[in-house]
C-alpha cells in the first residue's frame, strides 16, 4: 500500500477521514517520478500524518518510493482497525471479515498494535469480550 492512498481512504462503515496508520513493515521500490508535481497528495499525507495544508515541508519523493507490506488502519470514531497485508488494506464491512484471520493478525503484531484496539478494537479484539 502506499503510504498516498492515506489522502483517499475513510472508514467504510462511520465514514471517518483520516484514519490512523500503523506501520509494520515497508519496503523501498524504485518509481520514476519526473513530471509529477508536489505535493503528491490533495488533503492528507500519510508518510506525515498530517493534512497537507498543515506542512510546511514536503518529503514527497521519500514517500514515492516506499511500499507498506504490513500495518494496521484504525478509525478513531467508530474502533474499527482494518489490516494491511501484503501490500492490500483489507477493509471489509463487519460481515464479511474473517474472525480466525483478524485474530491471528492481532496476535502476530501484539507487540505493534496499541493496547486499545487489542483490547476494544472492533469487529474482533484480543479481550475475552471481543473473541
Amino acid at each position: 500500500m502506499k503510504y498516498r492512498l492515506m489522502d483517499l481512504l475513510a472508514c467504510p462503515i462511520c465514514k471517518n477521514f483520516p484514519l490512523k496508520l500503523y506501520v509494520f513493515n515497508v519496503r523501498k521500490v524504485s518509481r520514476d517520478v519526473r513530471g509529477i508535481s508536489k505535493p503528491y497528495c490533495e488533503l492528507y499525507c500519510g508518510y506525515h500524518a498530517k493534512y497537507v495544508r498543515n506542512l510546511t515541508e514536503f518529503k514527497c519523493d521519500e514517500c514515492i518510493k516506499l511500499e507498506i507490506e504490513s500495518g494496521l488502519l484504525h478509525c478513531s470514531k467508530c474502533g474499527r482497525w482494518y489490516p494491511i497485508e501484503d501490500d492490500i488494506p483489507r477493509m471489509l464491512p463487519d460481515n464479511l471479515r474473517n474472525r480466525d484471520e483478524d485474530l491471528k493478525f492481532l496476535l502476530r503484531y501484539r507487540n505493534r498494535i496499541p493496547s486499545e484496539i487489542l483490547e476494544y478494537g472492533k469487529p474482533f479484539n484480543l479481550s475475552k469480550g471481543g473473541i
